[in-house]
């Protein structure tokens, strides 16, 4: 262990590269999935000297559209998402680690079965408008994610919120359905950022952010300014912040090496070798529990048979795509949306591989064997996803199965295309525990359900592992669902992907996090010029 911890300290602090902590873990006898955890908790502490304060911080962001709204309800991707946290905070927030801290929340106590949760305030905390926090904004902001007729994206994270009130102006107190262990987990995602009691307009962007919003173009770019009575100490350290929407890779890249942004998400695979070494670069290589998926309306024809679902499956050539898409920089997926560095990891599933014959088989069965398959691409959803649909098409043939890929626009991919069409690509963050992933992302009730999976079993035991206290009964649970989603469900999650991103070096910060992409979507707050 002491001589673990020894390499944890070289590789934190750049003494050693990542590649040789691979190889000095594996040469002392750690599994694959072990290293995996460690490096999600790990990683070299970069630029650390004291933060400057001021200047204008330019962030380059693929993923966004002129259809984007600071609607905490909405935020399907990265641009408007990033924008909302500049302005707005949760009651917790997720260190790189992955573990809750407090945020607008100083503290917070479970009940003995955690089925209530009581969470304290911190006192003095102003809006953007001057109205100070208390426990009934709070209640208002979680409550608008509740109900029947609630729209919000976030309503699956809150299904289970029975009652939430306040206790005096400083105490909001929770009561759950069920006990769930991982509570002040959820309480920091990104849909259940706080706004004032009453508010109706939500582009206006009023908070208590680091940074007031000055301007919101949707799809082309927002300014935000430094909110001067900003509460958390150590945070917000630019002046302003302007968010660029640049979705295309290249351009981005481009504008990075030009100067006319400091930094930049999701870079390119196939030269992120290169911008290694590009004098004032500093490339950034997180592993964490990003992964890409391919979701089938499995209630839509002819994806409601499951023998199809299986087929395409077994399309995929898994190896393949890590190699030729991600360029090496991820790990093959096995058709669930747990990674290998999360606590419940199924790795006694058997790893789904590329087999034609058993593709063949499952479609002849399904009757589909003539059919031809549209699937629907755009680089909107991750860079090489076009190349990606490629490639499956290219593997299908090998079966007998055909597959017509259609590319649709980038602009408007995730409100025309996504969950619209019967068969898409998508991207995925990920979340830091087993249950926040199911229940965002395959819980029935959830809006963002993508492949439609409605399983009964499944959801029983979504509720029975989110109360259970016993760790190894919980594990059980875990993996059972795992093997649901990927033996049943309606999506193919052929690969996990590191998340690259790159900076100037004029730009500082300290470990990066991998629960989102740059830095947990906190890296206005976080990073600062040196």
């Amino acid at each position: 262990m002491a001589k673990i911890d020894e390499y944890i300290q070289k590789f934190e602090s750049g003494r050693i590269s990542r590649r040789g902590f691979i190889k000095s873990l594996m040469v002392l006898g750690l599994s694959v999935p072990a290293i995996n955890m460690i490096l999600a908790s790990s990683g070299p502490v970069a630029h650390a000297a004291k933060p400057k304060k001021g200047g204008r911080f330019r962030l380059g962001v693929g993923q966004g559209a002129m259809t984007d709204s600071l609607d905490p309800g909405a935020l399907p991707s990265t641009a408007p998402q990033i924008v909302h946290l500049q302005v707005r905070n949760c009651l917790t927030e997720l260190n790189y680690k992955y573990n809750p801290i407090p945020e607008l929340a100083e503290s917070w106590e479970p009940s003995a079965d955690a089925s209530k949760w009581t969470f304290k305030l911190r006192k003095g905390v102003e809006f953007h408008n001057g109205k100070t926090l208390d426990a009934e904004d709070v209640v208002f902001s979680i409550n608008y994610h509740r109900g029947e007729d609630s729209k919000s994206s976030g309503k699956s994270l809150v299904t289970a919120v029975k009652d939430v009130k306040a206790d005096g102006k400083h105490t909001v107190v929770f009561i759950l359905e069920g006990g769930n262990a991982d509570f002040p987990f959820i309480m920091s995602d990104y849909h259940l950022g706080i706004f004032p009691a009453g508010t109706t307009d939500f582009e206006k962007g009023i908070g208590t952010g680091a940074f007031k919003l000055v301007s919101w173009e949707p799809g082309v770019r927002a300014l935000t300014k430094l909110n001067p009575n900003y509460w958390k100490q150590g945070r917000g350290h630019f002046d302003e912040v302007e968010t660029i929407y640049i979705n295309d890779v290249s351009a981005r890249i481009n504008a990075l090496k030009t100067g006319q942004i400091d930094a930049m998400n999701r870079c390119e695979r196939k030269t992120f070798h290169l911008l290694e070494k590009i004098p004032g670069i500093k490339a950034i290589n997180l592993t964490g529990t990003t992964h890409y998926t391919i979701p089938m309306l499995s209630d839509v024809p002819p994806y409601d048979n499951n023998d199809v679902r299986l087929a395409l499956k077994l399309t995929v050539d898994r190896e393949q795509l890590v190699k030729q898409i991600l360029r090496g920089y991820g790990a093959v997926g096995n058709d669930h949306p747990i990674a290998p560095s999360q606590r419940f990891y199924a790795s006694e599933l058997p790893q789904r591989k590329y087999d034609p014959d058993k593709a063949r088989y499952h479609m002849k069965k399904a009757g589909k064997l003539n059919h031809t398959f549209k699937l629907h691409v755009s680089d909107a959803a991750f860079a090489g996803a076009v190349d990606t649909a490629v490639l499956i098409k290219e593997s299908a043939t090998k079966a007998g199965i055909k597959i017509d890929v259609v590319r649709e626009p980038q602009d408007g991919y995730w409100s025309d295309v996504w969950m619209k069409k019967a068969w898409t690509f998508s991207f995925w963050g990920g979340r830091p525990s087993e249950d926040w992933m199911f229940a965002i992302g395959y819980a029935e009730e959830s809006n963002w359900n993508e492949g439609h999976f409605k399983h009964k079993r499944f959801n029983e035991l979504l509720k029975a592992a989110r109360a259970e206290l016993d760790n190894a009964k919980r594990r059980e649970m875990y993996v059972e669902m795992q093997r649901l989603v990927r033996d049943e469900g309606g999506s193919i999650i052929p690969m996990f992907a590191n998340l690259l991103m790159a900076t100037s070096t004029k730009v500082g910060f300290e470990n990066v996090a991998a629960n989102f992409d740059l830095d947990g979507l906190r890296t206005p707050e976080r990073w600062w010029f040196i």
